[in-house]
């Protein structure tokens, strides 16, 4: 088995058998593509199969020289699944980077905004521009509701059941789950889809999508990092902040005032509670207000 033909295959696996997203594919597979380009270059003619610990071993030292320890161990994830995948189609007996330890680091805590820190964002918008609304609404959506960028560049009218209170959102591995939305987050969307929206010239295939670029496209997840970024930078704010940074701080703000761990989670489409349980670092004292209110010994 050659290494292009061991990717093509581990790539249609992770489409088909796991649901991941083309973004998600790509991030699987980029490790497995450092791996072949270091072979190559050091002239190792090992195959998918015949590789050893030792060659893999090889690899990760000299990656450790310009890479720091998450990206290292995150490297050796990305490996090892890769691995497990031809082990479980028994093209090979044994995982060769079983052996392998990633490196220890500490658990990275997520960045957040203070709500007066959001609202300066908002704020720092210039409604008066073409774009302005629209980008007032991307923020305000990505706040209220917790989405990952990916969720809200694709989100459609379709999936808006406002009359409920909630919107449908397409999650990773095509996972679909429903967020409520608060009634200021639904007025400014309907402001935006029937007075801003309307007047674009909506392209073939992006009719339902709701937010648009100016040619009548869906935006992307780089152009969504951008309008932050400038929107930070204009608001003075020196952290360095991302769509993400809305999503931790939906969660944090939550959690602060008492929202139940499991409802966060559910809203959050994480699949295990101890991605969720991140945010618990984030107000000690709100941890002790916890227990003063509720233990029955306080």
């Amino acid at each position: 088995m050659k290494w292009n033909n061991a990717l093509q295959d581990y790539r249609f696996y992770l489409k088909i058998e796991q649901g991941l997203a083309e973004n998600s594919i790509n991030s699987y597979t980029r490790d497995v593509k450092k791996l072949i380009q270091f072979l190559e270059e050091n002239s190792n003619i090992v195959t998918p199969i015949s590789i050893t610990h030792d060659e893999i071993q090889e690899f990760i030292y000299a990656a450790s020289k310009t890479i720091n320890p998450r990206s290292q161990s995150r490297l050796i994830s990305g490996l090892r699944n890769f691995f497990d995948y031809l082990v479980f189609e028994d093209y090979r007996k044994n995982n060769p980077t079983d052996l392998i330890e990633s490196p220890k680091i500490g658990r990275k805590l997520p960045d957040t905004l203070s709500i007066e820190e959001i609202d300066l964002l908002i704020n720092s918008i210039d409604l008066s521009e073409p774009q302005g609304e629209r980008n007032r609404t991307i923020l305000e959506t990505l706040y209220s509701c917790g989405l990952r960028v990916s969720e809200l560049i694709n989100l459609k009218i379709s999936d808006l059941f406002f009359d409920e209170g909630f919107i449908r959102v397409l999650g990773k591995g095509n996972k679909e789950r429903f967020v409520p939305i608060n009634t200021q987050t639904q007025k400014y969307i309907l402001f935006y889809i029937n007075s801003i929206r309307v007047h674009i010239d909506i392209q073939k295939k992006y009719e339902d999508i709701i937010f648009l670029n100016r040619r009548g496209k869906i935006l992307t997840r780089v152009m969504i990092f951008t309008i932050i970024k400038n929107l930070a930078i204009k608001a003075g704010i020196k952290k360095k902040i991302s769509p993400h940074t809305f999503r931790h701080s939906f969660a944090t703000h939550l959690l602060e005032r008492g929202a139940d761990l499991r409802a966060i989670q559910q809203m959050l489409g994480h699949e295990s509670i101890t991605t969720t349980e991140i945010y618990m670092h984030l107000d000690k004292s709100f941890l002790k207000e916890v227990l003063q209110t509720f233990h029955p010994r306080k």
